[in-house]
């Protein structure tokens, strides 16, 4: 503060786009349109539909087939809305190996991938590290959702190695979300604040299910000025276009 080295924090309300979206696809509340235009109504441009794949069987999740009809059900919709995208994307499992649930042609079909892990969350801090960080590095991938993978006052966080999976993803040209839903908190501040200084892409996000989860979005944007996040950090503040093409020039390099 004497230097006068502050960060300009992110201020409120600077995300412009959800990207981590759940519908009734799978174990959501509401349609694609539905979470689109109670998206809007909240002043959002843009959501990425990231519902679930078929290792969460128990839920409906999407194999390659179901994500290809939802792909066109968007972009069907697309055509309806005004003023607003939709982004065509997935949740997409890491299996306990580091593999990924999808096949890599759809993968790169898609506009948005996020993955994340919902099982074998006992494993070793070493087999974790490197389960994630295998993920980390698919080219196809954008994002790792709610990297430790924990339900406060539920599930204890996964024993993972962030320093080396922040490296990875600075690496790798991969987004670290800061989840919103209450329950996630994931990452937290200081997790950010390494990811940050690490010069590693952030997006916040809120896991919606449900169209008033949209409103916890200030929750996360809460965590990432805690973690010193300023605008530029945080990948989801870009407009539609702008989101678009860093994606295209991203996974170029990765090519």
């Amino acid at each position: 503060a004497r230097e006068h080295r502050l960060p300009k924090l992110i201020p409120y309300g600077s995300v412009r786009g959800d990207l981590q979206v759940q519908t009734n696809w799978t174990d959501g509340a509401a349609s694609i349109e539905e979470m689109a235009r109670a998206a809007k109504k909240r002043g959002l441009t843009y959501i990425a539909v990231t519902d679930h794949t078929k290792a969460l069987a128990f839920i409906g999740g999407l194999n390659d087939q179901g994500v290809a009809r939802q792909g066109k059900a968007i972009d069907a919709l697309n055509k309806k809305l005004t003023e607003f995208r939709v982004f065509k994307g997935t949740e997409c499992d890491i299996h306990a190996n580091g593999s990924l649930d999808l096949k890599n042609e759809t993968l790169k079909r898609l506009e948005w991938v996020g993955i994340s892990v919902h099982s074998a969350f006992r494993l070793s801090r070493a087999a974790q590290t490197k389960r994630v960080i295998t993920a980390v590095s698919n080219p196809n991938v954008d994002c790792l959702f709610h990297p430790l993978a924990g339900l406060i006052g539920k599930r204890e966080p996964i024993d993972l190695d962030l320093d080396e999976v922040i490296a990875a993803a600075k690496k790798y040209r991969v987004a670290l979300e800061i989840d919103s839903y209450p329950e996630r908190s994931d990452l937290n501040a200081m997790h950010v604040r390494a990811a940050v200084k690490a010069g590693v892409m952030l997006a916040v996000d809120t896991d919606a299910h449900a169209p008033e989860h949209f409103d916890f979005l200030p929750l996360g944007e809460a965590i990432a000025r805690r973690g010193w996040a300023e605008k530029k950090d945080v990948l989801n503040t870009k407009t539609a276009k702008e989101l678009l093409t860093w994606l295209e020039k991203k996974r170029k390099r990765k090519a």
